[in-house]
């Protein structure tokens, strides 16, 4: 990094990175800078939406929080998920994964879910508003990060779902909510992964590393609890100091392949500690903007506006032979070559002029 970097997370509001025709604003260039900065140092970033959108994803906690509540105290094993990568794209309504101590409730338009009684499912409310709303700020922080990067407006246009849908589309995008470690979610033994960290007993299920498959995933959160791994393999609790607006932002494999290997993916893992004595556990509405089944991820852009591309990223790849492919995590973080390029600012973009060099976002 350039400098001594940001000191912790960086804050934009989601509004100052919203495009607009002509040339960017001094705002717009200090909130792509100040995110693209945040991804390069912590793998994440805060992103601060307007007051009526942060009411609505609060409410959508709420109803969340009453959604798992109500359901049985653990799951049938018809409805236990079964991380079957085949079905990346088709996941809907009330799944359980016992080892992650986690409930979710998937919504993806375009599909109808059902109880296996085949009685149609009741899920928590909003999620149609609340799937467009982080929705918009996923691919907002997309073109973002494209401009940062030089690539033309939208480029990841042909490999996203159109906005909005066609008839009988389905949507490559998810939205999940959340339930970790609600204290009635009991049956299977549960092994817990323990760690000491500023002389407290941390602990997370097993399986805790995790990479997102994603182009970019978008949570928000009623506790902290998400912690990702930062430039220097620290591992960072981002969501401890979120304000009622905010939700954190982070990048997943499918734009670490599409921009050949310029943006690092986030690798995270979810804190059980000190939630197994609340009555709600930890909710979230976790947003994942994905490729479409259909397309292609290729660098294609990468190499039009000038960047250097490794071999092992030139090769084009089928979305969905990439989502059903496993990808071992130390081959992503230990490459041995960085890359990295500049961003200049114009010469009236005030106290933050000058070259902003950013290695390996």
């Amino acid at each position: 990094m350039a400098g001594s970097g940001l000191p912790s997370l960086g804050r934009v509001k989601l509004a100052d990175l919203v495009p607009s025709e002509g040339l960017p604003s001094d705002s717009y260039k200090l909130s792509v800078s100040t995110l693209s900065q945040s991804l390069a140092q912590y793998s994440a970033a805060i992103i601060q939406f307007s007051v009526s959108d942060g009411a609505l994803l609060r409410s959508g906690l709420d109803s969340a929080r009453l959604y798992f509540h109500q359901r049985a105290s653990y799951p049938a094993p018809d409805i236990v998920h079964s991380n079957d990568p085949r079905e990346w794209c088709k996941t809907s309504g009330y799944n359980a994964d016992p080892q992650l101590w986690l409930e979710t409730y998937d919504y993806r338009p375009g599909i109808t879910p059902l109880e296996p009684n085949n009685m149609m499912e009741f899920p928590p409310a909003g999620l149609p508003d609340i799937f467009s709303v982080l929705g918009k700020a996923a691919r907002d922080v997309l073109d973002a990060i494209s401009f940062y990067l030089n690539l033309r407006s939208s480029p990841f246009t042909e490999i996203l779902d159109n906005v909005p849908l066609r008839n009988r589309e389905i949507s490559s995008s998810v939205l999940s909510v959340c339930c970790h470690a609600k204290p009635s979610f009991q049956g299977a033994q549960h092994h817990n992964f323990a760690t000491q960290e500023d002389g407290q007993l941390v602990m997370f299920p097993d399986h805790e590393h995790q990479v997102d498959k994603t182009l970019i995933s978008v949570v928000k959160s009623d506790k902290p609890g998400l912690h990702i791994k930062d430039f220097q393999g620290r591992w960072v609790l981002v969501d401890e100091d979120l304000g009622p607006q905010e939700a954190i932002v982070y990048p997943g494999l499918a734009l670490y392949q599409a921009t050949a290997g310029y943006v690092n993916p986030a690798l995270q893992r979810t804190e059980i500690t000190n939630i197994q004595n609340n009555l709600f556990g930890r909710c979230s509405l976790a947003f994942k903007l994905m490729p479409k089944s259909t397309t292609i991820l290729s660098c294609s852009e990468m190499i039009a506006a000038g960047h250097g591309v490794e071999p092992q990223f030139q090769l084009r790849v089928p979305v969905d032979d990439f989502m059903q492919r496993s990808h071992p995590i130390d081959q992503l973080f230990n490459r041995q070559t960085v890359q990295s390029f500049n961003f200049h600012a114009t010469p009236d973009a005030g106290p933050w002029i000058g070259e902003i060099l950013v290695q390996g976002l």
